[in-house]
């Protein structure tokens, strides 16, 4: 591994709430979202936790943190074992093209696996080049188009 790609990759711990906080605040403004304090608090206090097979890792290196990946086990229809939905993934700008996110995604892959469920998927924007050339050689598109309720 060149000194690059070296992250160490890592769950989520309660010191960790201002690195991410931040993290997932510049993740949520790359897709034009803000929300609630309270959503943030919710949501780390349930990574925290585990609850709903809700869990977060951190990609950091040193004591700085670079990158974050959220991922959510659940049951399906379609299959006995739980699929894992990634739900977030972001690096810091100066950390991208250097295999941050590739690792962060391994990382939910192993899980995945370790768990027993065989199956990771995730959606990104159509327009998000960058991340969809990496995702391109970790995954498989899929030929599904995501609809939701009105509100």
């Amino acid at each position: 591994m060149t000194l690059k790609t070296q992250c160490n990759i890592r769950p989520v711990r309660a010191s960790d709430f201002d690195q991410w906080h931040a993290l997932w605040h510049d993740y949520l403004e790359f897709y034009h979202t803000t929300l609630p304090e309270a959503v943030y608090r919710s949501t780390f206090d349930r990574l925290l936790a585990g609850d709903a097979g809700i869990h977060g890792l951190m990609a950091e290196r040193g004591d700085q943190a670079v990158g974050l990946v959220h991922y959510i086990f659940h049951p399906t229809c379609w299959k006995v074992e739980p699929l894992c939905y990634l739900q977030d993934l972001f690096t810091v700008p100066q950390a991208r093209g250097q295999g941050v996110a590739r690792a962060l995604i391994e990382a939910v892959y192993a899980a995945a696996d370790a768990a027993g469920a065989p199956t990771v998927y995730w959606l990104t924007a159509e327009n998000n080049y960058p991340g969809r050339m990496l995702y391109d050689r970790v995954g498989s598109r899929s030929p599904f188009i995501k609809y939701t309720r009105p509100v």
